[in-house]
């Protein structure tokens, strides 16, 4: 009751605002078909990427990024090239794609002169002060561009990294500025979700306002969606002025924002009232519990529960066998993770959620659906 009137009080978080641009990369690009490129792009699209960035090969030269440039730009897509390839680069921005990664003193003799944005980097990631040399160059040139002092990976830099970016909005507060998240997501062996919104929140603290991903590594297949949530959440929590919590639970995947259970005695006065042979199925205090007319029984063993609820239960066939195993292990992940467990229901998993129609449901659909039709006009 206290958080039902708490959250009536609470004026709804709006999840439509954010101010921190993705970039999604489509990673080593010249090796996949169109097809397969406009197919992630379009996924990525989905899960919230401002922009598709075609992420090149060093050392090989792709003679066809202006025209994968052109055809993502026909499908209304906006798009990076991530190249130091002049010709890559060149094709590329002649096909549409309005930003370039990266420049610094390598290429800007001839980077600068693009009619596209540039991400300025160090020659040095380890050092700041070569950045000033090609900061200077762009906006002599005029050039538009953003600034990225690269983020390392956890092992090789990573807190000297965000100390970088720290101190490059410090001594340059005018400045956009670009993080390739990527790095920490890809490249550290941990679900990413709860990365990404500490990613997102030092980004939006810092005044980043955009950052490059991508989706390799299997522990990273739904980054852009956690990432396009996690941004919306951290411009909730710094412009209300409130804590992220209990404003926007699709990033608890693992396990639930709350575990709501009825206790011993109640679970024990409903086996006793039950005269049905329906099993009910509940998962309390670190246990499975089990229950029909014929008995009530507990563990944490489905194949033991199963087998003791057979024994007891004459009569049980096939299909209601098959429910029960199907139930029974739900339960069983709901036990081991401390999720909460609702029969019928599909387990939460946060975005991730894939809705689930019960068995009951689905079997009234299937006789509705093979009953003839009644009072139909011939």
């Amino acid at each position: 009751m206290p958080e039902f009137v708490s959250a009536g009080e609470r004026p709804p978080a709006d999840h439509s605002q954010y101010d921190i641009e993705i970039i999604a990369e489509i990673n080593h690009a010249p090796r996949l078909s169109d097809a397969e490129i406009v197919r992630q792009a379009d996924a990525y699209r989905h899960s919230g990427a401002d922009v598709i960035d075609l992420g090149c090969i060093p050392g090989e030269r792709w003679l066809w990024a202006g025209d994968t440039a052109r055809l993502l730009v026909r499908e209304g897509h906006r798009v990076s090239i991530d190249s130091f390839e002049r010709c890559e680069v060149e094709a590329a921005v002649s096909g549409g794609a309005e930003l370039v990664l990266s420049v610094n003193s390598t290429n800007i003799a001839w980077a600068a002169a693009l009619d596209a944005e540039l991400v300025a980097i160090p020659d040095d990631p380890r050092a700041l002060d070569g950045l000033q040399a090609t900061i200077d160059a762009l906006r002599d040139r005029n050039a538009r561009f953003r600034i990225d002092p690269i983020l390392e990976p956890i092992g090789f830099g990573f807190a000297a990294s965000l100390a970088r970016y720290y101190e490059a909005r410090r001594r340059w507060p005018e400045l956009e500025m670009m993080m390739g998240i990527g790095n920490v997501t890809e490249l550290t062996e941990v679900d990413t979700a709860g990365m990404n919104v500490l990613l997102a929140a030092i980004c939006q603290e810092l005044g980043v306002k955009s950052v490059l991903t991508t989706e390799v590594i299997n522990w990273a297949s739904s980054a852009v969606r956690e990432f396009d949530v996690a941004r919306r959440l951290v411009r909730h929590s710094l412009e209300q002025n409130v804590l992220p919590k209990h404003v926007d639970s699709r990033l608890v995947m693992l396990r639930d924002p709350k575990v709501v259970e009825r206790g011993p005695d109640e679970l024990a006065a409903l086996a006793a009232e039950l005269t049905d042979p329906n099993f009910r199925i509940f998962v309390e205090a670190g246990e499975i519990h089990l229950m029909n007319r014929d008995g009530h029984w507990r563990g944490r063993d489905a194949y033991e529960l199963f087998d003791r609820a057979i024994a007891d239960s004459p009569g049980l066939d096939a299909s209601h066998a098959f429910y029960l195993g199907y139930e029974l292990s739900k339960a069983v992940t709901a036990l081991t993770l401390g999720k909460q467990y609702v029969q019928d229901e599909a387990l939460r998993w946060g975005m991730l959620t894939v809705p689930e129609v019960s068995a009951h449901d689905r079997r009234k659909a299937e006789a509705h659906a093979a009953a003839p039709a009644r009072g139909r006009k011939r």
